[in-house]
Parts: structure tokens; sequence; C-alpha cells
């Protein structure tokens, strides 16, 4: 496969704190197979967040989703069982010594685009949180 050519990944995720790092080892990967390691760093602090934020939050399982758009959009997203939006980005103090709530903060400030929805499937209801980053 190459950078023209779009493809799309799903990984589901335990509600287990372990899965943050598991789901980020293997975006490096699923990145690095397709060339695109000028992303990684960014897409990993992105994916780190939403993929936490979906486990954390929520009692249930989630996934992480990875979908690459030619000519040059990566899409990551987070699904969760909690059908509640999520909270809206607020400043990041880290002189107050702050641990929780910076991460949709993070992901507007370091993402092209970003965005949520609900999702009600076979019954199940939920939401969608993502991002999008530009290749170029």
């Amino acid at each position: 496969m190459s950078e023209s050519e779009p493809w799309e990944y799903s990984l589901y995720l335990p509600n287990d704190l372990r899965a943050v790092t598991v789901s980020r080892r293997t975006l490096r990967l699923i990145l690095t197979m397709h060339g695109l390691i000028r992303l990684v760093d960014v897409a990993e602090l992105l994916a780190t967040e939403l993929a936490s934020n979906a486990v954390r939050h929520t009692k249930g399982p989630a996934a992480l989703r990875v979908r690459w758009s030619p000519p040059g959009t990566l899409r990551i997203g987070a699904w969760d069982a909690d059908p509640e939006p999520p909270q809206p980005p607020r400043a990041f103090d880290a002189e107050a010594g702050q641990e929780d709530g910076r991460g949709l903060a993070l992901v507007r400030a370091c993402a092209d685009v970003w965005g949520w929805h609900p999702l009600a499937r076979h019954g199940n209801r939920g939401k969608y949180v993502w991002c999008e980053l530009a290749a170029a």
C-alpha cells in the first residue's frame, strides 16, 4: 500500500488502562508500516488522549479507529459506550498541578480539526470522538 491508497484499522479496547499503551504502540506500527513515520509523534499523543478518555471515563469497552484518506489526511477516533458528550476542552494550568482535564485541550491544540458525534448501533449507544492530521 502507498500513501495514495486509503486504508483503515480498528482496535477494540477492553476497559483497562493498559489498553491505552497497546493502542499507542499499535498506532506507531501501523503508521511506520505505511511510511507515515513523520506523523507518529503527534498521532501517538492524540491517540493516547482519545483512548485514555474512552477507557478512563466509561465503564464499557472502547475502540480506536485509524483511517488514512488520500491525498493526506489521517483521522484518529475513539468510540466508547457512554452517550454523554465529552467535556469541552479547557485550558491546562501546569502550575496548578492539574493532572486531569487536559486531554481534549491537547487534541484541540495538536490536531488540525476535531469533533464528536453520538452513535447508536444494534441497540447500543455511545459516542465517537475524532481528530484529523494533515500529512503536509
